[in-house]
């Protein structure tokens, strides 16, 4: 009769605990997702904010000030935020690729364990792939919030424009 390797309470929980670990990056992994799609969030609230500023534009009141330069650094901050769109989207992909790696590591132990097979690299390869995964959805984390910085200094550089300019009027 063939033995099972999990027979026994102190390998079942061996086994239990090693397919606990991908669960604990699927936290990470997870974490990452909710943070990245908030940021998404809200760059899709401050696009909808711009256009309405832009719409306001189109037909300006006497008093607004500056009403090309405003237009023309809402349209960069529109292209600016379009990239940051684009960028959050494929981390969010990545980041839920990272996730899906580490629950088939989870499942590829478990299988593993009940099949007793010589393919122990499977599980260790899954999760590797979800940690590279996890790592480079970071990276691109990175380049978002360098854009996201970006457009800030662009648009206080146009505030200050505008402060001098009412200066200088008044």
């Amino acid at each position: 009769m063939m033995q099972l390797p999990f027979q026994s309470l102190p390998s079942a929980l061996t086994i239990l605990s090693s397919m606990i670990t991908p669960a604990l990056l699927i936290t990470a992994a997870g974490a990452f997702i909710f943070s990245t799609s908030s940021r998404l969030g809200r760059v899709v609230d401050r696009v909808r904010a711009i256009a309405d500023k832009l719409d306001e534009l189109m037909c300006p009141k006497p008093a607004v000030k500056l009403v090309e330069e405003r237009k023309a650094m809402l349209v960069g901050q529109l292209a600016q935020l379009s990239k940051r769109a684009d960028i959050l989207q494929r981390s969010l992909t990545v980041f839920y690729m990272a996730s899906g790696a580490f629950i088939a590591s989870s499942v590829a132990i478990g299988v593993e364990a009940v099949l007793g097979s010589t393919l122990t690299w499977i599980p260790v390869a899954l999760g590797l792939l979800g940690a590279c995964f996890l790592f480079y959805g970071s990276v691109m984390l990175i380049f978002e919030a360098r854009l996201a910085v970006s457009a800030l200094r662009s648009e206080t550089g146009f505030l200050h424009r505008l402060v001098s300019h009412e200066k200088t009027e008044c």
